[in-house]
């Protein structure tokens, strides 16, 4: 009865595989194949390297969402990075296991919290905040839509990051204060650097996260159709822009093709970063 349950959880678990590749494979398939109809209508120069979109006179230029997908994200790692970083550092290293207990299941709520609650208290606090204190008369732009993405990445930074500096051996910090290192030294110059390979993995789920965020992106940016002149000039990304006009397009269409191109572009680049996570991953364990 024993071998006849093994046998069977084994290829339970093999059909269970099976299943979920095939269900990848066909999502691929199904957005891949849609998304590159657009192209029999409109020129992969001009989808590319164009941004002007105005679907009713034929434009499909993604320029300006490709550009604000990217430009929010890279903006918000270079603000929640460093943050996440240091409040990593605090926990791991820093704060009592009392102060630890408190703020760790604190910090993993964050993550629990929708998207949409994060687009409100953007759009009510934030906005205000940069409509007040500059020349924009919206306050809506990239400058906000990175700041509610940095404050989204901060858990998955923070989690992934300190379970990294508590998972090295004792031994390195132990090494360096022996040798006459201070604390700061120690976590700076022996500790972080050899937690790269937890940090790298930790920033580029976060940029996962960021990239394909939707909601409270939507809410903060402005979604306009026009490229970026400033940080706080309404613009719109790759999800935004789905989201907005996914409803009103007729399948198959080339305006709809051209979104799902869009949802190619997104897949594609998530499938970029979770080959970068393994590598990361890999590396330290070569380490």
């Amino acid at each position: 009865m024993v071998y006849f349950n093994d046998r069977l959880f084994r290829y339970l678990f093999i059909a269970s595989a099976i299943l979920v590749s095939l269900i990848i494979v066909s999502i691929i398939w199904f957005v891949g194949n849609q998304g590159l109809a657009t192209f029999r209508q409109t020129s992969i120069v001009e989808f590319f390297t164009s941004s002007v979109w105005n679907p009713s006179n034929g434009k499909f230029g993604a320029l300006t969402f490709i550009t604000g997908s990217i430009a929010s994200t890279i903006i918000a790692i270079l603000i929640g990075g460093p943050l996440g970083l240091a409040g990593a550092v605090f926990l791991a290293k820093i704060a009592s296991n009392r102060v630890r207990r408190v703020m760790r299941p604190a910090t993993d709520l964050f993550a629990g919290i929708p998207s949409v609650v994060y687009g409100y208290v953007g759009i009510t606090v934030i906005v205000d905040i940069i409509r007040k204190t500059s020349k924009s008369p919206t306050g809506f732009g990239l400058l906000a839509s990175s700041i509610v993405l940095a404050i989204m990445i901060l858990p998955t930074v923070i989690s992934i990051t300190e379970d990294t500096l508590r998972s090295l051996p004792d031994t390195y910090e132990e090494a360096s204060l022996a040798l006459g290192a201070t604390r700061w030294q120690t976590i700076w110059r022996v500790l972080v650097p050899a937690a790269t390979p937890g940090i790298m993995t930790a920033l580029i789920l976060a940029m996962a996260r960021a990239i394909g965020e939707t909601m409270a992106v939507q809410m903060v940016i402005g979604n306009s159709s026009r490229f970026p002149e400033s940080l706080v000039s309404p613009t719109s990304t790759l999800t935004s822009n789905i989201v907005m006009e996914m409803g009103n397009t007729p399948f198959g269409s080339t305006w709809n093709n051209a979104l799902f191109m869009m949802s190619l572009i997104l897949l594609l680049i998530s499938l970029i970063l979770i080959i970068l996570v393994r590598v990361a991953a890999r590396r330290g364990a070569v380490r």
